[in-house]
C-alpha cells in the first residue's frame, strides 16, 4: 500500500500495518472528513481462511496506525467504513455479517439492526443534506437508515442512562402522491419494483436502557435466573397471579402539542429496549378508529385519518405509563411543521381551511355513530318481534308496535346510507347523508387550499339532513324502543340484545 501528501506527485510505501497480515487484501480506503493526515482503511483476509476483522486508524497521514477492531465479531472480515461528515467520533462499519456503528471513534461497537438481516455490507455512503445511512449489501439490495443524527448525538454514557428523548427533525408538509390512483405499486402487480420513501411526517426518537416489562414477563424472567442458578423456581401465589392478569400492559405515550400548549394528538409506541422511532403525519385524530384493511381491501385502501394541522411550532413530549403512572422520559422536544411556499400563503385562508375541516370531521363523526346504531337497531327489533310472539301474555299489539319501530328505523338507514333496494336495481338515488360527507371529507383529506363553495353547499345540506335524521334516531332509540323494551321486561319475554334483565332474589 502507497501514500501520498502532495496530491499524487510523490508517493512512499507503508509496508507494516500492526496486526494484519502481509497479504491481505485492502478491502477499504477512506480519508477523514475532519483531519487531513487522518484515514481509515480495512482488510480482507478471508481467502487465507482469516476471518478477522482488521479495521485502523492513522492520524500522521499513515506513519502509524492503530487498530479499531475492538469488539468487532472475530469471524466477520469489515467490508466498508464511514465516518460522520459532523462528529469525527461516529464511525459505521459494515462487515461480514451486519453493520455497526461507534461513538467513541471506534473503541466500541454496536450492531445496527432494526429491518436489515445480519448480511454482508458491503458499501456504504452518507447523504449529508438529509443525514441518511445508505448501505449496499450482498445479495440482498440497498437501505437506508434515515436522518441517523439521534446516533450522532449519543455520548458513552448516554447509553448508561435509563431513557433519552432526542430532538425531533422539523417536518416538511406535502400532500403524498397517488402514482395511477393508488400508493407504491397501485395496480401494476408485483414485478413492477417499488421502494419505500420515507415515512411521511414528524418523527420522534427515544432510547431506553432496558424493556419495560410486565409483571409476568419480570416473573418469568427470575425463574429463568433462578433455574439457570439451580435455585428453586417459586409458585406464584393466586393474587399474584390475578394481578398479571389484570395488569395493563405498559406503554409509550407520545403527546403532540400545538404552540398555544393544547394537545393535538396523542400517540402510543413500543416498549422495547435500544432506539425507538414513531411517526407522526400530521394529522389531527380521525372520526373513526382505525381498524386492520380488510382481507379484500383494494391496493389505495386508506385508513381513517383526521385533516392535516396548520403550520407551526410544536412540541413531542414522550413518556412511559406503568400500571396506570405516566412519567415523563425527558423535557418536551420543540420542532417547526412546515410547508413548502408558506411564504406565499394566505393566513386567513390556510386557517379557514383547518376550520372548515375540523367541523366536518366532527360531522362525520356524529353521522358514523348515527349509522351505527341505526344498523343496529334492525337486529335487535327483529329479536324484540320474535321475543313477543314467543311470550303469549303479551298482547298482539306490542307486535305492531315492534314492526312499526322497524320501518321507521329502516326509513332513518336509508336517509343515513341510501337507498339500496333501489341501487341494487341500477335506479338513481339522491344523495345520502353519508355519501354527501363522505365526498367533502375525501376531498378536504388530501387538499391544502381553501374550501371550495361546493364542500360549503353538500357539508350544508349533509348537516340539515342529519340534524333531523339524529332527531328521530333519538326519539326511537331513548323512548319508544325503551319503553318497549320495559313491557318485555315486566311480562318476563326472553332476553334481547341490548336490555339489561331485572331480578330480585325471592
Amino acid at each position: 500500500m502507497q501514500i501520498t501528501e502532495d496530491g499524487g506527485k510523490n508517493w512512499r510505501k507503508i509496508d507494516k500495518f500492526p496486526g494484519v497480515p502481509d497479504m491481505a487484501y485492502v478491502s477499504r480506503i477512506i480519508a477523514s472528513n475532519h483531519e487531513a493526515n487522518t484515514a481509515y482503511v480495512s482488510f480482507d483476509n478471508h481467502q487465507s481462511a482469516d476471518f478477522k476483522p482488521y479495521l485502523l486508524k492513522t492520524t500522521d497521514a499513515g506513519r502509524t496506525w492503530v487498530s479499531l477492531s475492538s469488539n468487532l465479531p472475530k469471524n466477520g472480515a469489515v467490508k466498508a467504513i464511514a465516518e460522520d461528515h459532523v462528529n469525527p467520533n461516529l464511525l459505521f462499519t459494515g462487515t461480514e455479517f451486519g453493520l455497526f456503528f461507534s461513538v467513541d471513534g471506534g473503541q466500541k461497537w454496536v450492531q445496527l439492526k432494526g429491518n436489515l438481516p445480519t448480511i454482508s455490507v458491503m458499501d456504504l455512503n452518507i447523504q449529508k443534506r438529509e443525514n441518511d445511512l445508505i448501505v449496499g449489501t450482498f445479495g440482498r439490495g440497498i437501505y437506508i437508515l434515515d436522518n441517523y443524527t439521534p446516533l450522532r448525538l449519543i455520548k458513552p454514557e448516554t447509553l448508561r442512562q435509563d431513557h433519552v428523548v432526542f430532538p425531533v427533525k422539523d417536518a416538511l408538509m406535502y400532500i403524498q402522491s397517488q402514482p395511477l390512483g393508488g400508493r407504491g405499486k397501485s395496480f401494476q402487480g408485483e414485478r413492477f419494483y417499488t421502494a419505500d420513501n420515507p415515512p411521511f411526517g414528524a418523527t420522534v426518537t427515544w432510547y431506553l436502557k432496558e424493556a419495560i416489562k410486565t409483571r409476568k414477563e419480570k416473573r418469568q424472567e427470575k425463574e429463568r435466573e433462578a433455574d439457570r442458578r439451580g435455585a428453586p423456581v417459586g409458585w406464584p401465589t393466586r393474587d399474584e397471579l390475578r394481578a398479571e392478569e389484570e395488569e395493563e400492559a405498559p406503554s409509550i405515550i407520545v403527546t403532540i402539542t400545538d404552540s398555544a400548549g393544547s394537545v393535538v394528538r396523542r400517540l402510543t409506541g413500543p416498549v422495547t429496549a435500544g432506539v425507538q422511532r414513531l411517526n407522526w403525519d400530521l394529522r389531527y385524530p380521525a372520526a373513526n378508529l382505525s381498524a386492520p384493511p380488510p382481507p379484500d381491501a383494494d391496493f389505495d385502501f386508506e385508513p381513517p385519518a383526521g385533516s392535516l394541522v396548520m403550520p407551526g411550532t410544536y412540541k413531542a413530549l414522550v413518556e412511559k405509563r406503568v400500571e396506570g403512572v405516566v412519567t415523563p422520559l425527558g423535557p418536551a422536544q420543540e420542532f417547526q411543521v412546515t410547508v413548502e411556499g408558506q411564504e406565499a400563503m394566505s393566513t386567513s385562508d390556510r386557517a379557514a381551511l383547518v376550520e372548515f375541516q375540523q367541523k366536518a370531521v366532527r360531522l362525520q363523526r356524529a353521522v358514523s355513530g348515527a349509522t351505527q346504531a341505526a344498523n343496529a337497531l334492525r337486529p335487535r327489533l327483529a329479536a324484540i318481534k320474535r321475543a313477543i310472539t314467543e311470550t303469549p301474555s303479551l298482547p298482539q299489539r306490542l307486535q305492531e308496535e315492534a314492526t312499526a319501530l322497524d320501518r321507521r328505523a329502516a326509513d332513518i338507514q336509508r336517509a343515513l346510507s341510501g337507498d339500496n333496494a333501489a341501487r341494487q336495481r341500477n335506479m338513481n338515488t339522491p344523495p345520502s347523508i353519508n355519501e354527501r360527507v363522505g365526498y367533502v371529507i375525501n376531498a378536504q383529506r388530501m387538499s391544502t387550499a381553501r374550501p371550495t363553495q361546493t364542500q360549503h353547499n353538500q357539508y350544508n345540506a349533509a348537516a340539515q339532513d342529519f340534524e333531523s335524521a339524529l332527531g328521530q334516531l333519538r326519539q326511537l332509540i331513548e323512548v319508544d324502543l325503551s319503553r318497549l323494551e320495559k313491557q318485555l321486561e315486566a311480562a318476563g319475554a326472553p332476553w334481547t340484545p341490548g336490555r339489561i334483565p331485572e331480578w330480585k332474589n325471592q
